[in-house]
């Protein structure tokens, strides 16, 4: 079929060749409308294009309308409120802000601070402030809301207003370190009583909203929350157009639509501008996102426009405004509000004679007023009144906005925007007369902080306003009401061994607890597991049936295996979530649990089981600002190790998922080896986490690999040793032979095991088996007790645990374990003599278990090698018995490092 050009008019807009029957179809569109109303005409719309297609018309599908406002002036709610003493509310945090960042810099030059991304979102934020954010009250749960991170210098201004932060707070922006100082982004780390969301880190703010809203609905489902004080709560997520490019913050919009979110709202501040420049400089970053949005199923409300464009878009009857605005590019955008109101005349009406002269008669000062809907109060508030309303969709809000706005020459709408910490004294004047703020010339470069004295209409209006909602809405809840773990004697059973020649994983000892969790009375419904597409592969499928899969629309189909005992059960009050092949989603998921004690009052215990590989190295960012959210639940690196998942591959095989994991100061990380420290381990969890309430959490791996788990050893210390992360597993028999420690965590363990019956039986060596089910714990102990010490001088120094064990001990220390050696590695300084580890540094490889420890140098052959060796060098025996050695045991001195292959 051959493509038509529709002819085009002098302006390039398109001529209509049949101008009355043009307007026949469209007055019966308007009849319609009228008389039958919006929902009728967009069915006979959809009929004909349906119509259309079949008989052969392509039409293509369209996500995008004009670059309008979605909400017409005769539909627009009218707003409440006093928006003349609003005005000056936000005037007045508008400056606090800007003084807060400024008198940083003069005090401490390069502490940085950002003045120009809170500029932009001032009055989104304010008449979310003064109308819609309701804080928890008996009646209410609450609105959760992600605020844009670079914005936290206007939320400081607005708190410092209403009196929750002093001057001297403010004073010590980004000065945290004396605890009398305020963080520069959301910490909830640093600031536990103020900030929920830590949002700073891109795209990682609007990924958890969307699991946050979910959460909601879930934890209704399940009977922990009322739906009649929750089912009204909203999910708000702040972000800036350039963060819609990381793909955490698109990734799971299409999910969103799917569930039927419609306690989420996505509010995008499009000031137009990155970092370091535009947006999208030679497209239109609101139209992308309006198709993107609509596309995965999203209700989108476009805020473009501000009230004062209203009388120009009246006039607009041909329609060659909208054309003029659809064909500026944002790169265009941004450099009119860096000019002035004669370069607009000039550069976006002059373009076409019509258009000049609509505005022929205006002064530039009214063109230059033209205003943008992100900072117009009367349209925000019927955009968020619209999106507050809707049912069965998520929406988002795009707002457009000037970076920058009222930063005049220092700053509005320019590249280095983002990064501007100064503003000039002619910028502070103008800024000043903008804004009509109190402060006299003499004053300004002084940067007062402005504040409402008791009994100001300001004061009170935004006291009374925030009363009506609630109350505060920086603040966060710490602890909760916290329900009965269960008893010490509930974990007896996994301390005794399974049975002679009975072997299961610690996969499978974890699951079985995890069992004896769900069924306990007080803690059972509390538990969440969270599984990504592998519950199979961890065992898990029994759970399926007697737990259930979460989904709010239960199951509408009948399972594939409906006929076996245990199918694939989906539930309106099932109390698994799974997330198929997802794992950042499904971290999502585990926050939203892991704070629920904060979010919703109502502590909750998240388990979430995948492959450690795809955990801490897939998803550390996720985890990171999990730990900054004073997160509290489980996270369990099932087929542990690099050579325990035996015929996976490289990119299956973890040997470092315990180094990344130690670098996170309030993650408690254990890699246990038999069934019992696993339960010595998830009972302390327990404790900490929901009796305590410590804003801990816990990474335990497990492994796959099936063997024999003995009893738990006896004595009153082993528990709390195994805590600590070393304890004596057995003991050698007393004698002059030469003797080694050794150490090991993990399926690796039972390599060294191994070892020492090597060392016995073909060197005569004996051996104390050390099992060290946390190398990190170990690591932060030596490194607390050396820190003491370096502080206390003249006092007793303390010993770290692990010195303590070794103390009656003799013989070098060797260590092995299924990780990179950096592992073992964090207690050389601690070990008080020779110390050898062995590791799996090196990509890894796809073979069997006995191949792979071989290659990669940890078992127990090459364990009984290391403690020959370094017996050696300690002159404890002959050097000729390590080259015996080599040669009992078939190792080649030219074996290549596994390091370099």
């Amino acid at each position: 079929m051959s493509m038509t050009i529709e002819p085009q008019d002098h302006n390039g807009l398109p001529v209509d060749t049949d101008a009355p029957e043009t307007r026949e179809w469209l007055d019966a569109l308007s009849a319609v409308i009228e008389r039958e109303g919006p929902e009728r005409a967009h069915f006979l719309i959809e009929q004909m294009i349906g119509q259309a297609r079949r008989t052969g018309i392509n039409i293509p599908y369209s996500a995008n309308t004009d670059y309008i406002n979605t909400i017409p002036v005769e539909q627009q709610i009218a707003a409440p409120g006093d928006y003349a003493i609003e005005a000056r509310i936000r005037s007045y945090i508008r400056w606090n802000a800007m003084a807060m960042v400024m008198r940083a810099n003069q005090r401490s030059p390069g502490i940085g601070g950002h003045i120009a991304s809170f500029a932009s979102a001032a009055t989104l934020f304010d008449v979310g402030f003064n109308h819609f954010w309701h804080a928890p009250t008996e009646a209410h749960g609450g609105d959760l809301v992600f605020f844009q991170g670079h914005s936290s210098p206007g939320l400081y201004a607005r708190a410092f207003l209403l009196g929750q932060l002093s001057e001297a707070q403010l004073d010590h922006f980004r000065h945290d370190v004396s605890g009398k100082g305020m963080p520069s982004y959301p910490h909830p780390w640093l600031m536990p009583e103020f900030w929920k969301f830590p949002t700073v880190s891109m795209g990682l703010g609007p990924l958890q909203a969307i699991y946050q809203a979910r959460f909601i609905k879930y934890m209704m489902c399940r009977g922990h929350l009322d739906p009649a004080i929750h089912a009204q709560r909203k999910v708000w997520a702040f972000m800036g157009d350039g963060e819609m490019d990381e793909p955490e913050s698109m990734g799971e919009i299409s999910m969103a639509a799917r569930e039927n979110l419609d306690n989420l709202i996505f509010v995008v501040n499009c000031n137009l501008q990155r970092l370091d420049g535009p947006v999208r400089g030679n497209g239109k970053i609101i139209q992308e996102l309006e198709g993107d949005f609509r596309g995965a199923g999203w209700n989108v409300i476009k805020l473009i426009w501000g009230s004062y464009w209203d009388p120009l878009l009246a006039q607009d009857k041909s329609g060659l405004l909208r054309h003029r605005m659809m064909e500026c590019v944002d790169g265009d955008y941004q450099t009119f509000k860096s000019k002035d109101g004669a370069y607009v005349r000039k550069h976006f009406f002059g373009k076409y004679p019509a258009l000049a002269k609509m505005v022929a008669h205006w002064p530039d000062d009214d063109i230059w007023n033209l205003n943008r809907g992100g900072h117009d109060p009367h349209k925000i508030y019927a955009a968020y009144h619209a999106a507050l309303h809707h049912k069965g969709q998520p929406t988002v809000i795009l707002a457009k906005t000037i970076k920058g706005y009222g930063m005049g020459d220092s700053g509005q709408a320019q590249n280095i925007t983002h990064q501007q910490k100064k503003m000039g004294t002619t910028s502070l004047k103008d800024f000043r007369d903008r804004f009509q703020l109190p402060i006299a010339d003499g004053d300004l470069e002084k940067m007062p902080y402005l504040k409402f004295p008791e009994g100001s209409p300001e004061l009170e209006y935004m006291r009374r306003h925030r009363q009506a909602l609630g109350g505060p809405l920086l603040v966060r809840r710490q602890k909760v009401q916290s329900p009965e773990v269960p008893a010490p004697e509930a974990y007896a059973a996994f301390h005794k061994s399974p049975g002679e020649g009975r072997e299961i994983s610690t996969t499978m000892a974890f699951v079985r607890i995890l069992n004896m969790l769900v069924k306990d009375k007080h803690v059972g419904a509390r538990v969440v597991p969270i599984v990504p597409d592998e519950s199979r592969t961890f065992g898990m499928e029994g759970m399926f049936r007697q737990l259930g899969i979460w989904n709010q629309l239960g199951q509408l189909y009948t399972p594939q295996d409906a006929e076996q005992l245990m199918f694939y059960k989906e539930s309106k009050t099932g109390q698994i979530l799974q997330e198929g092949i997802n794992e950042a989603g499904a971290m999502a998921d585990w926050i939203a649990a892991a704070t629920s004690y904060s979010t919703h009052g109502v502590q909750m215990l998240p388990v979430y089981i995948f492959y450690s590989m795809f955990g801490m190295q897939r998803t550390m960012d996720l985890i990171w600002a999990a730990a900054d959210q004073r997160a509290r639940g489980f996270l369990m690196g099932a087929t542990a190790g690099r050579t325990t998942l035996n015929g996976e591959g490289l990119q299956h095989a973890d040997g470092h998922s315990h180094v990344l994991a130690a670098t996170i100061p309030n993650c408690v990380s254990y890699d246990p080896t038999f069934a019992y420290e696993v339960a010595v381990i998830v009972q302390d969890g327990l404790r900490r986490m929901f009796t305590e309430q410590e804003d801990v959490f816990y990474y335990i791996t497990v492994m796959n690999e099936n063997y024999e788990h003995p009893d738990m050893p006896a004595g009153k210390q082993v528990a709390a040793d195994i805590l600590k992360g070393m304890y004596r597993f057995r003991k050698a028999a007393a004698s002059n032979a030469p003797r080694v420690q050794l150490l090991g965590s993990g399926t690796i363990f039972r390599e060294v095991m191994a070892a020492a019956e090597l060392l016995k039986r073909d060197w005569g060596v004996e051996a104390d088996l050390w099992s060290c089910p946390s190398f990190t714990e170990l690591a932060r102990d030596g490194q607390d007790c050396a820190r003491w010490n370096l502080l206390h001088p003249g006092d007793k120094p303390r010993v770290s645990h692990v010195a303590n064990c070794l103390t009656d001990t003799r013989g070098p220390v060797i260590a092995a374990t299924d990780y990179i050696r950096l592992f073992a590695e964090q207690i050389r300084p601690y070990v008080p003599r020779v110390y050898s580890v062995l590791g799996t540094d090196g990509f890894g490889r796809s073979d069997t278990r006995e191949t792979l420890r071989d290659f990669f140098e940890v078992d127990r052959q090459w364990i009984a090698l290391a403690a020959l060796r370094a017996l050696a060098d300690e002159g404890q025996i002959d050097a000729g018995r390590v080259k015996e050695a080599l040669a009992k045991y078939g190792m080649s001195a030219d074996k290549p490092n596994p390091l370099k292959v």
